[in-house]
């Protein structure tokens, strides 16, 4: 009997292990011709074991780059895509770079810094007073949600204007929501506030005593 630990290491072991026998065998043909046909054959057979990979766009690519895997690299027939070779499967990609990126003010980031700095080179005026309304409201809605509270408006000028040197001040009023939710009151769908009802159980002023199957009030 023959074990698995005896025989080959699968290389890939999708395909089983029969795919891999075959490989082998297709090496050890000497007619070029004949060793053509049957890598084709067995390109094939992989494309009905793995049905799945018809999902990926030019699978047949694929097929063929794992044949060469499956062959150790050394079948020696003709593909319609490059041949791929041990080096190009070995190689690693390159290492990104990691965006090194300092912000002068944490609590902001640095996409609004990046915001600021266009903004202070706009040269027109309306332009300008765009970007700087929508950056102080930006200002105090990242107060709003790292606080759960309101900021008042001085707060936020006095802080775009250090951090501008003075050069950018808003017009209108950033205003931001704030939402608590009110104890006794709820918002329905259509935007009307309706009072909660709540049920007092054996309370004076009209409170029912059901027990008895007579209903009568508590004084």
């Amino acid at each position: 009997m023959e074990y698995n630990t005896a025989r080959n290491h699968l290389i890939i072991r999708e395909y089983g292990r029969h795919v891999q026998h075959m490989v082998d065998h297709i090496l050890t043909i000497e007619d070029r011709a004949k060793r053509q046909q049957q890598a084709e054959v067995v390109i094939e057979l992989m494309a009905i074991l793995n049905p799945h990979l018809k999902a990926i766009e030019d699978y047949r690519h694929k097929l063929w780059d794992h044949l060469f895997v499956i062959s150790n690299f050394e079948l020696d027939v003709d593909s319609p895509y490059p041949i791929p070779t041990k080096e190009t499967l070995k190689a690693k990609p390159k290492k990104l770079p990691y965006p090194k990126r300092y912000p002068r003010y944490n609590h902001l980031g640095k996409n609004i810094e990046m915001v600021i700095e266009k903004a202070l080179q706009e040269e027109n005026p309306e332009k300008k007073q765009g970007f700087a309304n929508n950056i102080a409201y930006y200002m105090k809605l990242s107060y709003n949600n790292w606080h759960k509270e309101n900021i008042h408006d001085d707060a936020i000028q006095s802080e775009l204007a250090a951090i501008t040197k003075g050069e950018l001040e808003f017009t209108n009023k950033p205003y931001v929501r704030h939402y608590r939710p009110s104890d006794d009151f709820r918002e329905n769908r259509g935007g009307q506030k309706r009072h909660k009802h709540f049920q007092q159980r054996g309370g004076r002023n009209g409170g029912r005593d059901n027990r008895g199957g007579k209903f009568k009030k508590r004084y």
